[in-house]
C-alpha cells in the first residue's frame, strides 16, 4: 500500500506538539548545580605522595602536556656498613589542561596510583596561560576526588590500606617508650617458686601444723650445735654395759672368794 503523502509531516509534528505540552527540565545553571557520576572526567588530581618521577605519564601522553622536572638525592645507608642509595625527587608536575584531551591515558599508565580522575569542571580562565596548573593546584584537586566504591565483602584489603597500615604500625612501635623487663634473676626466681593450689585458701596456710617444730625447737633426728649424739657417751662416763676398771665385772669372784666356793 502507498504511503499517504504528508503522514510524515504528520509524525513529526505529533512529537513537536508532545513535547511543547511537556514541563521543561532545563537546568538553570549555575543557580542548580548538575548531579554527575562519580567517574565524570573533569580535572585530573594529583596525589604528590605516590608519585616516583617515573615518567609514564609524560611519556604515554598523545598530547604532550605533562611537564614534569625532578633531580636525585643521595639517600643514606640505614644500616652501619650499608650501601647507599639514590632516588629521584620530584620539582615540578605541570599538566596543561589547554592542550588535554581528558583521554585518561596518563591515570591508567600510572603504576603508583598517582593520579586520579575528579568530576570538578569549573576552572574556566579567561588567559589561556593559566590552564597550565602546577603540582599545588593540582594537589589540591584531590580534596575533590569522590571515594571508590566499595568493595565486596569477601574482597581482599586493598594492597594500599595494608601498607599505610604497616607503616603507621611500626612508627607507633618506634615512638613508644620500651618497656621494662625484669630481670633475668627474678624470672628465674620466679620459675623456681612453686604455685598454690587453686583449692587452697589463706586461712589453710595460716593454720598451724603440728607436727611442724616450733622456732627455736630442734627436728627430730637433728641435733643442735654443741649436743651429744644418745648414742656415744661423753668424755669421762662409761657405757652401761661395760664396768668401770675398779669395779669387778658381776661374773668374776671378787679376790679371796675363789677357795670357799
Amino acid at each position: 500500500m502507498a504511503p499517504i503523502p504528508g503522514s510524515g509531516l504528520a509524525k513529526g509534528l505529533a512529537v513537536t506538539l508532545r513535547t511543547m505540552t511537556k514541563k521543561s527540565v532545563t537546568a538553570q545553571y549555575p543557580d542548580a548545580q548538575p548531579d554527575l557520576p562519580p567517574r565524570t572526567r573533569g580535572v585530573i588530581g594529583l596525589f604528590e605522595e605516590n608519585c616516583t618521577v617515573c615518567m609514564l605519564c609524560a611519556r604515554e601522553c598523545p598530547d604532550w602536556c605533562i611537564y614534569i622536572d625532578s633531580h636525585k638525592e643521595t639517600v643514606p645507608a640505614a644500616t652501619p656498613g650499608g650501601r647507599e642509595r639514590s632516588r629521584n625527587v620530584l620539582d615540578r608536575f605541570a599538566i596543561d589542561f589547554s592542550l588535554c584531551m581528558y583521554c585518561g591515558i596518563c591515570i591508567e599508565v600510572c603504576p603508583f596510583d598517582a593520579l586520579f580522575w575528579s568530576p570538578e569542571f569549573e576552572y574556566a580562565e579567561t588567559d589561556i596561560r593559566d590552564l597550565t596548573h602546577e603540582r599545588d593546584k593540582l594537589r589540591e584537586w584531590m580534596w575533590t576526588v569522590p571515594a571508590p566504591p566499595a568493595l565486596d565483602p569477601g574482597a581482599e584489603e586493598p594492597k594500599e590500606l595494608a601498607t599505610a597500615r604497616k607503616t603507621a604500625d611500626k612508627l607507633a612501635a618506634q615512638q613508644a617508650p620500651p618497656a621494662t623487663e625484669p630481670h633475668a634473676d627474678e624470672q628465674a626466681r620466679a620459675a623456681e617458686q612453686p604455685t598454690r593450689p587453686q583449692g587452697d585458701s589463706k586461712q589453710q596456710t595460716d593454720q598451724p601444723n603440728p607436727d611442724r617444730p616450733k622456732p627455736g625447737d630442734s627436728a627430730p633426728g637433728h641435733l643442735k650445735s654443741g649436743d651429744s649424739t644418745p648414742d656415744q657417751p661423753k668424755p669421762g662416763d662409761s657405757t652401761p654395759d661395760q664396768p668401770k676398771p675398779d669395779q669387778p665385772k658381776p661374773d668374776q669372784p671378787k679376790p679371796g672368794q675363789e677357795g670357799s666356793e
